[in-house]
């Protein structure tokens, strides 16, 4: 319960609010009316009243009913956990894709509680043979709300073709796809940067051949979901070749489902990648739920399957009794930090040689005539590693799929047999 306070607390400053109290209480179930006791919600009011907090946020999903009568009860706007992060990803999102995937949860959550957000525009409580001039409105509201949802379906559906168009295209390039996973605020961004930029994003002091990569760095911030729309960057791996590495949105728990139905098309990146870089913080106390949380999020997704390299960052925050102790834990794991660049190398090694398992490594021997000849084919199918003349052939060691390969090889049969 306690990181689940803390984490709702750090929610609340990443909306713009400011904590002032904190109350909590176990029940054996909760009131279906009001979803905790008449006792507490008398305490929450005075609390409310006495701290003058405008706003009081619930851990949890309310029901519209439950919200209508704990704002008449606590005289104050009732916020739950779903609304709140619906809020911070309305604030955070910034290009048209995200801005509509937005919309469409926050409508989606808004469309049951229309009833108790246009009470107060009825100016007939209602009774026998009368009805309200609001609760025409209230109708009205609702239709409008539909249709805006099915307009912002039609337009994510046109949205979600056209990224379905560019990521064949992305695919038809001989270059692997790796997807950054992982928990909110757990430093995905910045470790897209040290990787792009080959220094740390910290470090001030910038060589000049990183000038050109610094101004391509993606936002970072330590705020919770500080990046909300995928950003895209080609890495280099330590044997020379190029992975396209894309970091997508963070993951938290309980997160709420309209939200994960209307950013699907985004995290649809993490199904279609070769490769997962799941990252973890391993400086938070609640590490191990933040990964169970990323893992029920991916088996939603349908993307627990896909090849998968755990690393864990921010290594330089914890001491060495921490760290012995997660060596042991997940022994299959990298740890490395983002700030610092410590284990980055062994990071690209190990997403190497997990890519290595689906983009082969293959060798080709072509007369020199033969090699200017297809030089083309060859590059638009493959990622070539070295271009070597050996008397009078050129051999070249490339990286590509076995589908590539073959399609390579029946490409340059016409020509081996007519040289």
């Amino acid at each position: 319960m306690a990181a689940s306070l803390s984490e709702l607390h750090r929610l609340v400053e990443t909306a713009g609010g400011a904590v002032v109290d904190t109350l909590s209480q176990c029940l054996p179930r909760y009131h279906a009316g009001t979803l905790i006791g008449s006792g507490k919600i008398q305490e929450i009011a005075a609390a409310a009243r006495a701290r003058q907090a405008s706003t009081v946020v619930f851990d949890r999903e309310i029901s519209p009913a439950q919200q209508k009568a704990l704002e008449a009860a606590i005289r104050a706007k009732i916020l739950d956990r779903t609304r709140l992060i619906l809020d911070i990803f309305a604030r955070r999102a910034r290009t048209s894709e995200g801005r509509l995937q937005v919309e469409l949860a926050q409508l989606s959550y808004m469309l049951p509680r229309l009833t108790g957000a246009w009470r107060s525009y009825s100016q007939q409580v209602g009774g026998i043979g009368t009805r309200g001039p609001g609760e025409r409105q209230l109708e009205y509201e609702r239709r409008h709300i539909q249709f805006r949802i099915k307009h912002l379906r039609g337009e994510l559906e046109r949205v979600r073709s056209s990224r379905m168009v560019r990521r064949e295209r992305r695919l038809a390039v001989p270059v692997p796809q790796v997807a950054l996973i992982g928990y909110t605020n757990v430093g995905k961004s910045t470790l897209l940067n040290t990787l792009t930029a080959g220094i740390p994003q910290k470090d001030t002091r910038v060589p000049s051949f990183a000038k050109a990569a610094r101004a391509r760095l993606v936002y970072a911030d330590d705020k919770l979901f500080a990046t909300l729309d995928p950003t895209a960057r080609r890495v280099r791996l330590p044997e020379g070749s190029w992975a396209v590495m894309t970091d997508t949105v963070g993951f938290i728990r309980r997160l709420p489902t309209t939200l994960i139905a209307a950013f699907r098309a985004t995290l649809e990146e993490a199904v279609m990648a070769d490769c997962l870089l799941v990252v973890a913080d391993a400086s938070a106390s609640e590490s191990e739920a933040q990964q169970a949380a990323v893992a029920e999020t991916l088996g939603e997704l349908g993307a627990r399957d896909v090849a998968q390299v755990r690393l864990f960052n921010k290594v330089d925050l914890i001491d060495a009794q921490a760290r012995r102790d997660l060596e042991r834990r997940y022994p299959e794991a990298i740890f490395v930090s983002a700030a610092t660049g410590e284990g980055v190398a062994q990071a690209l090694a190990a997403v190497q040689e997990t890519l290595s398992k689906r983009w082969l490594l293959r060798e080709l021997e072509l007369p020199q005539a033969m090699a200017f000849r297809r030089i083309e084919a060859i590059r638009s199918s493959s990622q070539v590693l070295s271009q070597t003349a050996v008397d009078d052939k050129i051999r070249f060691r490339l990286r590509l799929t076995a589908e590539n390969w073959d399609r390579l090889q029946k490409k340059l049969a016409p020509a081996k047999e007519n040289p």
